[in-house]
């Protein structure tokens, strides 16, 4: 097959679509990626991009397309805005004189924003070729939950072009069972959907060696709670604040934090206020390489969110990543979540901001023997294989894929 996939974001950004267009590769399938100059998280572009720089570039056998974008900034409102419809508007216009050729399928990663839809809608006229859309974050929905859009005039007229965008797609299939009602409510037949969700990294199921450990900074002697990904209004930093401050007496309990977003500013800030330097440790973005060696190291992964019902629908993908590297998890979140760490057995679930909950969770663990603990995290890590194995999950993309074709 011929693949176009079209993704705001792709490598070097590290993302799960990188992955997934590289094991279309691995089965045989030409794959062409049309997207942005990369710029997540830092808000800037990365060195040796630019508007008329790396515009084609090439990633394990997949043929990149770039086209310009205002970069994210630091991420507000209107810079992030700018951000996205620049790229849709690009993606657009000047797809035709990109993507040249035939394709078979065009395949649509949608993160944020729901924007990407179009310049895929445009190109179906173009190439007469089906699309398949994969929905990994639910709009309108989350620019509600998190704030970032709150005009309820606005929020209805992207409702409307959610809809638009999903009824031109031949098939949506969605990261979380959760998501299936709302899509399905846009007019979407049922038969029309799949679930297909996030895999785990099969770098953060292998054992860390002695030499990858070197290379991570020393952590202090003791119980680590430890934090990876984006740090954003979603992940509800003022709830992991509060759960340290009333666990701030247990001198060998630390919160190890793990990588960088629009709120890694306000979080060093607080931890400083709360009296928490020490405790909480920000230690900033690794490379996907370390993630092994640093889980290696933790005794619980702790995975947050707002409370919200669109957050409800969403099974975060670190919880993936958690499992498969076969330590317990805390969580502090409601819904689909949660219920998936409670039926894998993998850890500790409390309802979403709730502080006190939280530390008790993690209190829970600490007094824990540590071979329960690990008995925990060996169930998460076998439930994961069973359930997102990449190659399954792929291969059931294939699969759907020739289908539409």
């Amino acid at each position: 097959m011929r693949i176009l996939i079209v993704s705001q974001y792709f490598w070097p950004e590290n993302f799960r679509i990188n992955d997934l267009a590289a094991g279309m590769v691995e089965r045989g399938h030409e794959v062409t990626v049309l997207t942005g100059i990369p710029n997540y998280p830092a808000g800037r572009f990365f060195k040796g991009h630019g508007f008329f720089r790396k515009t084609t570039e090439a990633y394990k056998g997949v043929r990149i397309l770039r086209v310009p974008l205002i970069p994210r900034g630091k991420g507000s409102g209107v810079r992030l805005a700018l951000n996205y419809v620049s790229f849709a508007f690009s993606a657009t216009v000047l797809s035709p004189f990109r993507c040249r050729g035939e394709f078979d399928l065009i395949f649509v990663c949608q993160l944020s924003p729901v924007t990407v839809g179009l310049p895929a809608l445009f190109l179906k006229k173009i190439k007469k070729a089906p699309i398949l859309f994969w929905i990994l974050d639910l709009w309108p929905e989350s620019l509600s939950a998190t704030g970032a859009v709150q005009s309820r005039k606005v929020l209805t007229q992207l409702d409307k072009l959610v809809q638009y965008i999903y009824q031109g797609c031949d098939k949506i299939v969605v990261a979380s069972k959760g998501f299936l009602p709302s899509v399905i409510a846009k007019g979407i037949a049922v038969e029309r959907t799949a679930f297909f969700p996030n895999w785990y990294e099969p770098e953060y199921s292998a054992q860390s060696s002695s030499n990858e450990k070197t290379r991570i900074p020393d952590l202090p002697t003791g119980f680590h709670v430890m934090f990876a990904g984006n740090i954003g209004v979603a992940q509800d930093f003022g709830t992991i604040l509060s759960a340290a401050e009333m666990l701030k007496s247990y001198p060998d309990i630390f919160w190890i934090i793990l990588g960088d977003g629009r709120q890694y500013e306000w979080v060093k800030e607080q931890v400083k206020i709360k009296g928490l330097t020490g405790k909480i440790l920000m230690m900033g973005r690794h490379a996907p390489e370390a993630m092994s060696a640093f889980f290696s190291l933790a005794d619980t992964m702790l995975v947050t969110l707002k409370r919200d019902p669109a957050f409800a629908l969403t099974v975060p993908g670190k919880i993936q990543s958690y499992m498969a590297c076969g330590k317990p998890i805390v969580a502090a979140l409601d819904g689909e979540g949660g219920r998936l760490i409670k039926e894998s057995g993998t850890g500790l679930s409390s309802p979403a901001e709730e502080p006190a909950a939280l530390a008790e969770s993690i209190l829970t663990l600490y007094r824990m023997p540590k071979t329960e603990r690990e008995a925990m995290g060996l169930r998460g890590k076998a439930y994961c294989e069973k359930n997102f194995g990449r190659d399954m999950l792929l291969d059931r993309l294939d699969g759907w894929m020739r289908e539409l074709i």
